[in-house]
């Protein structure tokens, strides 16, 4: 990407829209297309293609999705697979007919079968079942890789796609109910140590294994590969790194400073078992992440009091 490129961020005021945005501007680029959703529907076709007819951008990072965690996705799964379709069917045809040099549209690490090989090689995509939690949002994203990859070879588009390992860090959502597990366990451990609760209990066993990647790593991966990567094959992006639900919740105890324990109610859901992603494809090309989970729980957690505690 020239300095000078037009860039279109869809989802900028997201986690990951807002980390490609923090990543381009240190990169120098300014000429940035950021539209809040507001002022910009994404599901509306008759919009977005407007959109992209009077803009023109050179690139286009799709990083706009309707996202939340088990609780979201098993209460609205009508919205989570009918809108993620819209946005992916609508950004993707309209960078097409725009002449968009190269786009990267984002996915996740839900699209693999809930029981698969680990760590799970992108090859591993469609091979079984898929976690009934969050079908429907995972159907949406594979749907959205498929077109890219078709829009490519009938039309020699440059449309490339990556699917980054479960995210944390600055601009997270923060709700007790429809956040991802590590947002929600700083809301419930940081509420537990204000009111001296001698118990904070979680969802599930605790024994689940998860990969995590800072949402800045991913971004400074994205804008690699939007340097460097031209092939139809999607790649897998993570930290390398697994720990169990019940090791996360005691790093975000200490990091927190919580003096409590830690228990489990084992009549909700665990999702996946394990999840962790071959990142050798990615390995090979010479990335690799920077910040680890301690490190990045701290980040995250000093955001949560900074900026979302203070409102």
């Amino acid at each position: 990407m020239d300095i000078k490129s037009k860039i279109y961020v869809a989802g900028h005021n997201g986690m990951v829209g807002s980390a490609i945005v923090r990543c381009l501007e240190r990169n120098g680029y300014s000429i940035l297309i950021l539209k809040s959703h507001k002022e910009l529907d994404l599901t509306d076709q008759a919009a977005t293609e407007k959109f992209f007819e009077e803009q023109k951008p050179d690139y286009v990072f799709l990083a706009a999705a309707k996202v939340g965690g088990i609780h979201a996705n098993s209460t609205y799964p009508a919205d989570f697979i009918m809108e993620n379709m819209l946005i992916g069917c609508n950004v993707i045809r309209s960078a097409y007919r725009n002449n968009v040099k190269k786009l990267m549209f984002l996915g996740s690490s839900c699209i693999y079968p809930k029981t698969c090989p680990q760590p799970i090689k992108e090859e591993y995509l469609l091979t079984g079942p898929l976690e009934p939690t969050n079908e429907p949002y995972a159907l949406a994203k594979i749907s959205g890789i498929n077109m890219c990859q078709s829009f490519n070879k009938q039309y020699g588009t440059k449309f490339i796609c990556a699917m980054p390992a479960s995210l944390y860090g600055i601009n997270d959502t923060f709700d007790a109910y429809n956040s991802h597990v590590i947002p929600s366990m700083i809301i419930k451990i940081h509420k537990a140590k204000l009111e001296n609760n001698p118990v904070v209990e979680l969802w599930g066993t605790g024994t689940p294994l998860r990969e995590f990647l800072y949402v800045d790593d991913l971004a400074d991966a994205c804008y690699y590969l939007m340097q460097t990567y031209e092939g139809n094959d999607f790649i897998n992006i993570g930290s390398g790194n697994e720990i169990s639900i019940r090791d996360l919740a005691l790093t975000i105890k200490r990091v927190i400073g919580y003096d409590g324990d830690i228990v489990f109610d084992t009549s909700k859901p665990d999702g996946t078992p394990r999840r962790v992603l071959d990142n050798s494809k990615i390995q090979k090309t010479g990335w690799a992440p920077k910040i680890n989970m301690e490190e990045g729980i701290k980040r995250e957690y000093q955001y949560y009091l900074d900026h979302v505690l203070s409102k």
